[in-house]
Formats: structure tokens, sequence, C-alpha cells
């Protein structure tokens, strides 16, 4: 190619100073227009089925209405796993679909959800309500206040709460707000089953006679010549005195509600799910962040409104931060920028100090141009900054310097040689521009199998390959047009050699006349070398199983999960009563900020990894939020043994916040089968092998301990003979426990719904259920005894199936620290006598965490083939040779060495982030190959003997090789202290010191066997292969 980019650059210099100055203007303003969030948006590939079917048992629920919807979602050519749990009156299932699909391809596929669903419904058995549809579940609400008040009760809390919310919606920025911990208002009637068949007041004539008194039914218009008037009929309830006041006439008495009946304003009761801060019933904002928003905008915005909303508040009410995510994108954010100026004063440093003053400051002058280049770009494609793109910002910076490193060395050596500035920069751009170029593309090739892996870690690791590649592609093009630039305004001049003075050698100095000696060994003594590194390959690989396995670490928040959960079947009240005696507990601990409590239902996602718990009375989540990671881990400890002392007849779990995709409990096996009574058989014997092993605690199986049931055994005849049917006494029933709705009591915006029901003293006792009085078709009232008899017996309270099969979980949790792939690898092989004694149709899967890892890891390794075929194309299209393009590839493998090494030495597991690391290395790497073996061949060509081309190549090359690889390392430096990232920052370091000793040293002896070199080869060309 004639045209030389970086001559014209030197040549038209005003026009490079202008679009040095458009490019850093732009960048800044870019950079202050990029979102910022504590992690990547993600896609959810999941929708939630709800079905509802009062009266029926779990088991009915299973298969009357799950199993039939379950089938149809089966027919979906799309879905990964049906997954669904079955209570009492209540299904819900999860369809996921394949993480492969786009969000267009998704939201097409909830349509068709839809619709399948939607035909079946006739399918479905009479009464069941439903089924209900969301497929947007996966909101974050970062911002939660807790709305708390001594004195003051919810109909009071909510009042305020939605004057709060309407205020809050008003913010910039702010998406949804959900109320938590709401309890419903409720007017209850509670008549005494006794005392109304005593006087013969039927109940369903007190139903009756209330709603229809209440009703809201058109009274008419009067039409005239010139105007029309409606009419409206009064005697609706306008207080809850009417309803007590209010006449009922049986026979020829007349009743007034309140002599047979209590009649209060009360709230749900049994209560609804509540939330509890620091010890109070409280209502929960939870607020959340529009699209594409700038949470630390949002999160300042919400601090002036929060500060101006308590003032507006009456004594004795607060509104108080339970969860602050601006605090701790702010404090993770600064940790990265912090780690990004240590970087980059390290690259600085070692540019000046390696390259000299001059130099040194050409390359400090292009990191700004490159990094604001990389803001443009990310604004452009819509990448914000959170902990993935700020890793790879930092990852990528030891990167960015190499072209800019190559490009200054070789001009500096060119001028030091005798060239002008303007020859010195067309000789850069001559010789190393394309070799740069293509080292470039397969650096950035080498984080290819992340942008193809398609699984949710994928997609949570993605930005890493579009932040990387962007800041490679963009420093070449700085070191091609803006480095020379630099290099002519800030290199020093070159003195001009005087007539038949040879020009100055900078390569003639003792330290690289040493190391060609080193490189005349390596190359005649190539057979001990190339031996020596394959054994050290092998040992690499031999020592690998011993590095500990991690998918995601635990993530560096302050925050606590503490999960307690009582028996299938506990009451709401039970839970709320654990939760206290902890809230107590938790108030007396040094350490914590605040805590929440979560009864009767998990936290709502607050950040985006939260594996959320569905609601349910026997369950009760805390978030405690502590005041340092230092005393997190304290904390934890104390709560560990607190729970296990205190709390020997609930099963806690005490955990740390996540990072990466949700997963739960890190111990998960999975057994399926047709009979649930086998499967859980199985799922026991499962359970007995895992506490074998010294790691793990808490084991136990996701649904295990059958709830109580009354049942009652009606006498058909006897029941027909009296004129009693079961409808008659399942109504009873439920008029005296649950209650019967009566009618809705209008109050301004408020709708509160009227019920009727026993007495407190007749719900709660049990021994009173066969004295309970039953309207006949008569008119009359007989005892439950005489049509039923009672029985008490046990029954499902809860059953998950998953790709309809019942399914059984056998979960632990790991305190001691051991990683959870190694506790599972050493569990399973105690599991192969019972997988081998399983019937047909019965399986036994690895859940959890193992199983996330291995599906993410897939998805990695599916790219790989496309990750090959690129690399090829390029170092083709570069060296147009099969032996050199072979020989590079060669190299490649070189970094696991100091991989396993640097992990092994600085106990660091190879996790997931690790393992792309890993693959990223090897493009890193063959990079440094590319440009040896290029330069090897130029020499050649211009009449080197192959010996000679390869020693002279390797010296001349040896200083941009070793600066570019000391600059990434060191940059890594910063995020060895990095939780996410320190695997993968040590893995790279160690990989590529190895690797860089491997490529000046092994590769010249691998060229030199290639090509069998001998002492006084003469020149050759290069012959096609």
């Amino acid at each position: 190619m004639n045209f030389n980019l970086s001559i014209w650059a030197v040549k038209n210099r005003q026009v490079v100073f202008y679009l040095i100055l458009l490019i850093s203007i732009a960048g800044a303003i870019a950079y202050t227009k990029l979102s910022q969030a504590e992690d990547p948006p993600i896609s959810w590939h999941a929708m939630m089925i709800k079905v509802v079917w009062p009266g029926a048992s779990a088991e009915e629920m299973a298969l009357q209405v799950g199993d039939r919807i379950e089938k149809k979602l089966m027919e979906s050519g799309e879905f990964k796993e049906v997954i669904s749990y079955s209570r009492p009156g209540e299904t819900q299932i999860t369809f996921l679909t394949q993480e492969y699909l786009n969000p267009q391809e998704t939201e097409e596929t909830w349509y068709q959800i839809r619709k399948k669903v939607s035909d079946i419904r006739h399918t479905l058995p009479q009464g069941v309500v439903g089924p209900f549809f969301n497929d947007e579940f996966g909101t974050v609400y970062g911002n939660i206040y807790a709305l708390t008040g001594e004195g003051y009760d919810y109909a009071v809390l909510k009042d305020y709460a939605d004057r709060l919310q309407l205020q809050l919606q008003k913010v910039k920025d702010v998406g949804r707000i959900e109320l938590l911990g709401l309890q419903e208002e409720k007017i209850w009637i509670e008549l005494s089953n006794t005392k109304a068949a005593t006087i013969g007041l039927p109940t369903e004539a007190v139903l009756k006679a209330l709603n229809d008194q209440n009703a809201v039914a058109p009274a008419g218009f009067f039409e005239t010549d010139e105007e029309r008037v409606q009419l409206r009929v009064t005697g609706r309830f306008t207080s809850v005195d009417e309803i007590r006041n209010f006449p009922i006439r049986v026979g020829d008495r007349t009743f007034r509600i309140n002599d047979v009946a209590d009649v209060r304003r009360s709230f749900s009761d049994p209560p609804a799910p509540r939330m509890r801060f620091m010890g109070e019933n409280a209502i929960g904002l939870a607020v959340s962040m529009k699209a594409g928003g700038d949470i630390l905008v949002l999160g300042a915005a919400l601090d002036k409104e929060f500060a101006r909303l308590q003032k507006t508040l009456p004594l004795g009410m607060e509104l108080a931060k339970v969860s602050d995510q601006p605090v701790a994108v702010k404090r993770g954010v600064g940790e990265f920028l912090r780690a990004l100026a240590e970087a980059l004063a390290i690259v600085l440093i070692v540019s000046f100090f390696s390259l000299g003053a001059r130099s040194g400051l050409v390359v400090a002058l292009s990191i700004p141009i490159v990094l604001a280049m990389t803001f443009c770009l990310m604004y452009y494609f819509n990448i914000g900054l959170h902990k993935i793109s700020l890793g790879a910002l930092i990852l990528a910076l030891g990167l960015l310097v190499d072209d800019a490193i190559i490009a200054v060395e070789m001009m500096a050596v060119k001028m030091e040689q005798g060239f002008d500035r303007i020859k010195a920069a067309g000789f850069a751009w001559s010789n190393t521009a394309f070799p740069m170029l293509t080292g470039t593309l397969i650096t950035a090739a080498g984080f290819l199998p992340i942008a193809t892996a398609k699984s949710g870690t994928g997609e949570y690791t993605g930005s890493i390959f579009s932040v990387v590649t962007i800041a490679l592609l963009v420093s070449w093009i700085a070191a091609v047009i803006f480095v020379p630039y630099l290099g002519y305004r800030l290199l020093p001049a070159s003195a001009p050699l005087a007539g038949g003075h040879a020009a100055h050698d900078p390569y003639d100095k003792p330290f690289y006349a040493r190391f060609r000696k080193v490189l005349g060994w390596c190359v005649d003594h190539r057979k001990a070398v190339l031996l020596l590194t394959l054994a050290a390959f092998i040992t690499s690989l031999v020592l690998f199983k011993f590095i500990p396995v991690q998918f995601f670490p635990s993530s560096w928040r302050y925050e606590l999960m503490v999960d307690l959960k009582l028996a299938e079947g506990s009451s709401l009240k039970a839970t709320e009563v654990q939760a206290a005696r902890l809230e107590k507990l938790l108030q007396s601990q040094p350490g914590v900020e605040n805590y929440v409590a979560y009864v009767g239902s998990g936290s709502p996602r607050f950040y985006l990894p939260l594996d959320q718990q569905m609601p349910q009375a026997s369950f009760a989540q805390f978030v405690v939020l502590t005041k340092s990671a230092k005393e997190r881990e304290r904390i934890r400890t104390w709560l560990i043994e607190v729970m296990d002392e205190q709390f020997p007849t609930v099963r806690s779990r005490i955990s740390r916040l996540e990072n990466g995709p949700p997963v739960g409990y890190p111990i998960q096996l999975r057994v399926s089968g047709e009979h649930i009574d086998q499967v859980r058989a199985l799922a026991r014997q499962v359970a007995d092998k895992v506490r074998d092993n010294p790691h793990v605690v808490n084991v136990h199986l996701n649904w295990e301990e059958p709830s109580k049931v009354v049942r009652l055994q009606i006498d058909q005849d006897r029941a027909r003979a009296l004129g009693v049917s079961t409808a008659d006494v399942s109504s009873a029933l439920e008029g005296l426990l649950s209650g019967q709705t009566v009618s809705y009591y209008r109050e301004g915006n408020e709708l509160v719904e009227v019920l009727q029901r026993g007495t407190s003293n007749e719900r709660g006792q049990l021994a009173q259920l066969p004295s309970l009085s039953i309207q006949t078709s008569s008119g009359k009232s007989v005892a439950l005894s005489q049509v039923a008899t009672l029985n008490y017996e046990f029954e499902e309270g809860i059953i998950w199936r998953r790709d309809r099969l019942p399914t059984v979980t056998v979960r632990a949790d790991i305190y001691d620290g051991s990683l959870p792939a190694p506790v599972t690898a050493q569990i399973m092989p105690t599991l192969t006598d019972i997988e081998a004694r399983m019937p047909d149709g019965y399986y036994l899967e690895v859940g959890g965490t193992v199983e996330d890892s291995a599906t993410g890891q897939e998805s990695v390794n599916a790219g790989l083939p496309l990750f090959l075929v690129v690399v090829v194309t390029l170092l083709m299209l570069q060296l147009r040779s099969f032996s050199l393009s072979a020989m590079v590839l060669l190299t490649a493998p070189f970094g696991l060495i100091g991989v396993v090494l640097f992990l092994l030495v600085f106990r660091q597991p190879f996790g997931f982030v690790a393992m792309l690391g890993t693959i990223a290395l090897s493009g890193m790497i063959m990079r440094n190959s590319v440009i040896l073996i290029d330069q090897i061949e130029k020499d050649i060509l211009d009449g080197a003997t192959r010996r000679q081309a390869i020693i002279d190549a390797t010296v001349r090359r040896f200083r941009p090789i070793v600066l570019t690889a000391l600059a990434a390392v060191l940059a890594m430096v910063p995020l060895v202290r990095s939780v996410f990232f320190g695997p993968m920052a040590v893995a790279i370091m160690g990989g590529l010191i190895v690797a860089t000793g491997l490529t000046l040293l092994a590769l010249p002896a691998l060229y030199a066997a290639w090509y069998r070199v001998k002492p006084g080869d003469g020149p050759v060309v290069r012959a096609a292969d």
C-alpha cells in the first residue's frame, strides 16, 4: 500500500491537532453521559404463570391444573425448563426460555405462551381463577425506604405512603414504585355461629341483606326538553356505624347487626406478608430506575427529595433508608476508578522509565486520547459504567498502550539511526502498522468467546469483549495517527550523520550482547529448550487439578441475607415470633447499620443477582446492612453460631450477596421421577450421603415434611336425608374460619372489603368444629357432627415439579470457605450406588452453582471454533504461510504454564472470569508472536541468514515486547484487590510473564527447529507452503 497514514498525519499537523481537541472534548462529554449502575443490564428469560383454585389441595393443583399447563408449555420449541410449585389453592409455573434468544425473539415467545395457555383455558377445572402472566419480575429496586410510626396504624401509614409515592414518582429517572408490607383494611362482621343458630338467623340472610343495601345500581334519569336529571338512591354505607346499626328482619323479629355480631374495622387477618424495619412494623417504598438512567444521578435526586419529604411527616412518623444502591455503586465505581488511576500511573511510570522522558510523554499523552475515543464509542453503543465495563477498562489499559509503545519505540530507534522525523514516522507505519493491526485484532479475538456466549453468564460478562475490543481498535488508530504527530512534536531531533559515518546502532550495548548469546544458545540447543517448555506445559496440566474451581465470587457489598424457614404449614404468627427474637439479638449487636425483615416473603430485588424467594407463611428473610466488610464477616460468624444455638427448630441460612446470575444454595442435587414417595425416599438417601461430607452444613430437602390437614368425611346418605350438601358444608366452614365477602365499603379512593366470619373463640378452637351449625335446605340447622366425621391426617403442603416430573432438591450450604465445585466433586462419587439403583425414569442431576458454571462454560466453549477461525484467518492474511501460522498458534498455550503457577502461588480459584482471562491471554501471546515472526521474515527477505534473522529480529523486538508485556502485567496489579476480577488479573499476570519469556526464547528455538536452521545458512526467500 503506497499511502502512508503516519506520514499524512505528520504533514497535516493542524488537522491532527484539531482531531485531538475534538476527540478530547467529545470524550469528556461522553464520559459524563455514560449511565452508571452496579451490574450490567441482563435479559430475564423467564415468565411466571400463576393459577388459583380455591379449595383444591396441592396434589389437585399439581395434577389437575399445573400438569395441563406444563404439558402445553413444553410444546414450545424454545423452552429450556418448566419449573412449578403447587400449594393448596395455588400453582405457580416458571417457564424458562433458551438463553440464546434475543429480546425480540423472547417477546415473541411470551406472546406464543399466552396464546397457547389461553387456548387450553376451557380445559381447566371449573372454579379455576387465572392464569395470570408475569414476565416483568426482573426490576431492580435500588432504593428502598421504610415508613414507620409508633402509635400509627397501617391505614394512616398507607395514606402517607401514597402521598410519598406520588412525590417520588415525579423525580427524574424514577421508574416503578412498589409499596411493601401493606396490610389491606377489612371490615369484619364476626357473627357467632352458635348464637345465629339459636335465634334462627341464617347467615345467608345477613349476607344478602347487607349486599343489597350497599349495591351500586342505576336508578335512571329524567329526560326533559331542556336537561337531563340523574336519580340517586341513598342507603349505601358511609360509615362503619351504619353497618353496625343496619336492621335485619328474621321472621317477625328485627335485629340490628350490632345486636348479634361484633362489627369492627381492622386489617387482614391472618396478616399479609409484613415488612419490619429495626424491629417496627413498616410500609416500604421500593423505587426502581428507568432503563438507561444513571443510578448516581437518581440517588442524588432521591436524597434531596428524601430530605424534603422527611420534614413533611407528622411527629412520631419517620422515613428511613433501607437500601441505598447509589451509595454501593458510588463506593464500587470509586474503587474501580481508583484502580484505573493506579493502573494509569503504573503504565505511565513504565513508559517514562523504559522509553525515556520524551518517548514516555508521547505514550502518556496517547492514553487520554484513546480513553476519550473509547468513552465516545461506549456512549454510542450504549455501554454504561458498571463493575464489568470498569474492570474491562482497567484490563484494556494495559493493552491499549502496546501499539503506542511499539510505534514510538520504532520511531525513536529510527531517529537514533539518523532518520528525520517524517521518515521515521513513515518507517513505523510501513514496518509495523499492519503486523500491529493483526496483533491487535488477534488480541481482541481472544475475547470473542465472551461475546458469542449465549448464556446468562455470557450476557453478564459480555461487555468485557465490547470495551476491550473498542479500546484496542482505537489504540491502533491512535498509534498510526496521533503517536507519529506527538512523536514529531516531542521526540528529540537526531544529529545529521557526517559523511562516511555509520548510523548509530542502539542495540550495540552490553545487555543486548549478552541477550544475543543466550538467544544463540537457545537456537543451537533448540531440542533442550523445546523439551523443557513441553515438560513445563505438561506439569502445568497436571497441577491444574489442584486449583480450586469457582463460578463467581461473593459480592463486596456489606449486606448479609438471613433466611428463616419454619416447618411447612407453620403460621405467619409463628414465623413473626421467631423473626422478633432475631430482631432483639440484632438490636444489641455493634457493627450493624440497619436491618429489615420481610415476614412471609423474601426481599424485593434490591440488587440484580438476588435469588428471590417465593411468598410463604413459614418463611422470613432479613437483610442486615453492616458498617464494613470486616464487620460483615464478624457478624456472619456470630449469626451462624446464634442461629445454631438459639434457633434449633428453625432452618436458617446466612449468606453474603452473590455476583453473577442468581443460583441460591451452593450445593444442589435434584432427584426427579414419577412417584413422589419414591422420589422423596431417594432424595433422603442422597441427603444422608451429602451430610457425610465435612464441608457442608444445613443439609435439607426443599420440600420434605407434610402439612397437617383435617379431613371431613361426609356421610352422604345422612347428609342428603337432612338436606345438606357438600357445598353447604364447605361454605359454612369458609364463613366460619376465613370469612365470606359481604360487600365493599367505599371511602374516597379506597375500597374496603366487608367480610362475615365466626368469632375468635370459634375460629381458634378446633375442638368446637363438630358443633358447627349448618343450614339445611328446609331452613333448619344441624350440627356438623351429625353429617361428618373429622379425621386428622397429613398431606403434601407443597409439590415441586420440573418438566412435569415431581422433583426434590437436596440443598446444602458451605460455611468453612470451601468452594462448591470441589465439594460437589467429592460428593458425587459417593452417590454412584444410589444412582445405579434408581428405577428407569428416575434421575439424579447436579444443580446450583456447578450447573450454572457448566452452562456458562459450555456457552463460552461454543465460541472457541469461531475464535480459532478468526485467528487463523488473520494469521494467514498477515503471514501468508501455513507453517508460520501454525507456529504462532503453538505459542498460545504457553500462557497456561504461568496461569497455573500464579493461581497456585496466590491461592486464587479458577473461576468463570479467570477462564475468560485465560482464553483472552492466548490472543495477547499470539500478538507478540505475530510481530516477532513477521520481523524475522522481513529480515530474511532483506538478505539475512535465517539464524541471523532470528537473533537480530528477536533482539530488535525485545524491548517493545517486554515493555508491552510489562505495561499489561503491572496494569493488572490494582485489579488483584478486586473480589470479582482478582483471579482474572492473577491469571493474566502469570500467563503473560511466562509467555513473554517463552516468546523471546522458546519461539526462536521453535522457528529454528521448524526450518532446521543451521549455522551459516544463507539468504532464503520465503517459499509458499
